[in-house]
């Protein structure tokens, strides 16, 4: 499906927020999807991501991150300077100041023509599958895709040392597909089974899938991509998606 891809600036708390939006060429209407990009914000690799799901009929909005604190169009480098300036920007942002883009990005996405009437969901890697996780916090969030979602296990999220993410689990309406690496330091196993049994307290719809995989498999620059992985776990999303969509 071709598509077209455009930048726009949502207004939260009086801040732009820089949001790079694809959705299909053609007429219709499709789910729409905000995904949460990791700390380096909108790369090229996460606007690959957006660029090819919404190849699939949808339209996808991908907000920066850390736009009360980086000009907008700012791309974080992948060396460990960005890295540090990356975290830097992260443990400094409220879990508040998240919710209040999500909830910006969400209510851009149901105003917007292609996007069809109740029909939203929401995605995102590492950092931005934690900010995915408490998206699916919002009523009007069906289906959510978490990729290898950082601080779910452990609370922490931004400045706050315990979001109380999976505590609130009991809240979500739609269900979620959460995709793990098992090569993965920061999401180690007992940090996923913590997650698999706090959703099944709170009688939350999930579905979890492992990969013979690194943190950050899908992200198609550096020495931890996996493309055969990524591809798998791109079809799963876009199947899953549709399962609930259609």
């Amino acid at each position: 499906m071709i598509i077209t891809s455009e930048y726009v600036d949502i207004p939260v708390d009086g801040s732009p927020m820089r949001t790079f939006v694809a959705a299909p060429k053609e007429a219709g209407c499709y789910p729409g999807i905000v995904f949460f990009s990791d700390i380096f914000q909108l790369t090229g690799p996460m606007l690959r991501s957006c660029a090819r799901l919404a190849g699939y009929g949808f339209v996808v909005a991908a907000p920066e991150i850390y736009h009360r604190r980086e000009a907008p169009g700012s791309a974080i480098p992948f060396d460990d300077a960005g890295r540090d300036r990356g975290m830097a920007d992260a443990i400094s942002t409220p879990v508040a100041h998240f919710d209040a883009d999500c909830r910006a990005a969400l209510a851009y996405l149901a105003a917007h023509p292609l996007v069809a009437p109740g029909q939203l969901g929401a995605a995102g890697f590492c950092l931005g599958g934690h900010l995915s996780f408490r998206a699916a916090l919002q009523p009007q969030v069906r289906a959510t895709v978490c990729f290898y979602g950082t601080g779910i296990h452990s609370g922490r999220l931004g400045q706050d040392p315990d979001a109380g993410s999976l505590q609130q689990a009991g809240q979500i309406k739609g269900e979620l597909l959460l995709v793990w690496g098992e090569n993965d330091p920061h999401i180690p196993a007992e940090g996923r089974a913590a997650i698999e049994k706090g959703l099944e307290a709170a009688g939350t719809r999930f579905a979890q899938r492992l990969y013979r995989a690194e943190h950050a498999f899908m992200r198609d620059e550096g020495p931890r991509y996996d493309p055969e992985a990524t591809d798998q776990a791109f079809g799963e999303m876009v199947s899953f998606y549709r399962r609930i969509f259609n």
